[in-house]
């Protein structure tokens, strides 16, 4: 009985670990923008957005 609850402990490690690998992975294919980038991106796809939908582009709150 003592080695079951061994072999269930090393499963539980082992899918912890592998589950951190996924993580990391997805993790690296980020990009980290700064604030200013960031904004202007979202400014871009906003305004993208506007124009396919045929309204009026929407301002947004900062006034920026």
């Amino acid at each position: 009985m003592p080695m079951r609850w061994k072999l269930v402990g090393l499963a539980g490690l082992a899918g912890v670990a592998a589950t951190g690998v996924v993580v990391a992975r997805r993790r690296r294919h980020q990009r980290d923008y700064d604030p200013d980038e960031l904004r202007d991106r979202l400014h871009q796809r906003l305004a993208e957005a506007s124009a396919g939908n045929g309204r009026a582009p929407v301002t947004p709150a900062g006034g920026g």
